[in-house]
C-alpha cells in the first residue's frame, strides 16, 4: 500500500455528536469551553438535523494542524461523555472519515453513501 505524505493533512475536523433532547446542554458547556480555550478553532453551525455521513445532531470543530498535539488531548479528556469523530482534511472524503479517521466514545455507523464515487 503507498504511504500518503503528512502534508497532504489541510486540516482536522472534530464532529461532536450530541442528542438534542438529552445531551445538548453537555454539547453547549464544550463548545463554549473550546471557544475559550481554543479560540483559533472554527466551530460549524449546530445540526439538529441530519447532514453528510453523520448518524446523529452534531456540530463540526475544524482547526489547524499545528493545534493537533494541544487540542486533541484535551478534548480526549473533557469530551464530557459524548461521541467525537476525529478526521484529516486531505481531499478524499470517503478514507478522512473512515481509514483516516479515530473515535472518542462510541464508534457511530456513519451514512457513507453520501460519498459516491466516480
Amino acid at each position: 500500500m503507498p504511504t500518503t505524505p503528512v502534508d497532504a493533512i489541510k486540516d482536522y475536523h472534530a464532529h461532536v455528536y450530541y442528542d438534542p433532547a438529552t445531551s445538548r446542554d453537555r454539547a453547549e458547556r464544550l463548545r463554549e469551553r473550546v471557544a475559550t480555550k481554543f479560540p483559533q478553532a472554527k466551530l460549524g453551525r449546530w445540526h439538529d438535523e441530519l447532514v453528510g455521513p453523520h448518524p446523529q445532531s452534531m456540530y463540526q470543530i475544524a482547526f489547524p494542524t499545528a493545534m493537533l498535539a494541544a487540542f486533541v488531548p484535551w478534548l480526549m479528556l473533557n469530551r464530557d461523555g459524548l461521541t467525537v469523530l476525529l478526521h484529516p482534511e486531505t481531499g478524499d472524503d470517503l478514507i478522512d472519515h473512515t481509514a483516516h479517521a479515530a473515535w472518542f466514545g462510541a464508534v457511530l455507523p456513519l451514512r457513507l453513501e453520501v460519498f459516491k464515487r466516480s
